[in-house]
């Protein structure tokens, strides 16, 4: 099934034509945006009304082409202050209506040209509300866009599409993190020393360390338990990262170390799923995930209600109504999305580790989550007592 272009966004001229093609056979025409070319990866919407260029070059959206639902996108253009990496991770890129003119002080260019200098193929155009609900109701999948020289039958196109890899079973954290560990210093007096462990990290994750007078030793994917205790941490901290936690087994056992010697622990999104691993919990693939950056969630050791960050397509599978008794003392879910139940934030009971699905760090916002890197620090200084 094809969906035409909007009246409106027919009448922009700059774009070559273009083609997104789902794996269930359905596609949408619109214009190019950014790069021209073809590019495969699964199909994710965001909900966030800013904050794109934090989405871009989250090492998170590794292999994902990113449908914002957000009709209107790249208002403020690119900056060269707010990336998360030095490089944008989605394969693709989807818009309904992209800015003519960036309008911001800080911009140096337009989205467009960004996306197009760093080869990231987009489309704009077509009815992103009308994608976002089949999405929504048929799941996740497969997808390809297509313009200048890569377009062909449309038959064609989607024999390429469902040759593609699915991101159930993808091992990716290796690909996005960090090959040398590097140190990121404290702001003002240094009063802990954390090993992160790189399996997609976000810039800003450790720059809130470091303002709470932390050093962070940020250290590979592939980093082992030697390495870990060799920078002698005061606490170790797991980050977010994509691809399916199942395939994550050096992380777990690497976490599964850390939990025996009892070091304070804080994990983030894909640092969540390890952490349920390691306490024996299972993962499985949400439908369409959770994107954006105005999801609820209730901390239930407070009751309070925040709005938060996501970008996750996996879950942990815990108990929610008791507390489970694990390998390392009793777990329980500390946090919990509000709109579908899903296990968003999980913590021990009898020793210094906990998690969240979500992220606290968010640098486009809200940062109703912050609290929780001062929750780590507590962590820490109770161990010091």
């Amino acid at each position: 099934m094809t969906i035409s272009n909007p009246g409106h966004a027919s009448k922009r001229k700059e774009g070559s034509p273009a083609v997104l093609v789902l794996e269930d056979g359905r596609s949408f025409r619109g214009r190019a945006y950014g790069a021209v070319g073809e590019t495969f990866g699964e199909a994710v919407f965001s909900t966030g009304m800013t904050g794109y260029q934090e989405t871009l070059t989250d090492p998170s959206y590794h292999r994902q082409v990113v449908v914002m639902t957000a009709p209107h996108v790249g208002n403020t253009g690119v900056n060269d202050e707010d990336p998360e990496s030095k490089r944008i991770w989605v394969s693709g890129y989807v818009v309904r209506d992209p800015a003519r003119v960036p309008s911001n002080w800080r911009s140096r260019r337009s989205l467009d040209e960004e996306l197009a200098s760093q080869g990231v193929v987009g489309i704009s155009g077509i009815d992103t509300r009308a994608l976002t609900r089949h999405l929504r109701e048929r799941g996740a999948m497969r997808v390809g866009i297509f313009s200048g020289n890569a377009l062909e039958d449309e038959g064609v196109m989607l024999a390429k599409v469902r040759q593609t890899p699915e991101m159930a079973g993808a091992d990716l954290a290796a690909e996005v993190a960090t090959k040398e560990t590097y140190v990121v210093p404290a702001v003002g007096a240094k009063k802990f020393t954390v090993a992160a462990i790189d399996l997609g990290i976000k810039g800003m994750t450790p720059h809130r360390m470091a303002e709470r007078g932390i050093e962070v030793h940020v250290l590979p994917a592939t980093a082992t338990l030697e390495e870990v205790y060799a920078v002698k941490p005061d606490g170790v901290f797991f980050s977010n990262g994509p691809g399916d936690p199942s395939t994550a087994d050096h992380p777990v056992s690497v976490m599964r170390g850390v939990l025996e010697r009892k070091t304070p622990l804080f994990g983030i999104c894909f640092g969540n799923q390890i952490l349920g691993r390691s306490l024996g919990f299972g993962t499985y693939k949400l439908k369409y995930g959770h994107r954006g950056i105005n999801q609820p969630v209730q901390d239930r050791t407070t009751g309070k209600v925040e709005v938060t960050a996501h970008n996750h397509g996996f879950a942990v599978d815990a108990p929610l109504d008791r507390v489970s008794d694990t390998e390392f003392g009793r777990a329980e879910v500390s946090h919990v999305c509000l709109n579908d139940k899903v296990v968003e934030g999980l913590q021990l009971l009898d020793q210094p580790a906990f998690s969240v699905q979500y992220h606290p760090e968010a640098a486009a916002g809200p940062h109703d989550a912050a609290y929780l890197f001062d929750r780590f620090v507590t962590l820490m200084e109770g161990k010091r007592a």
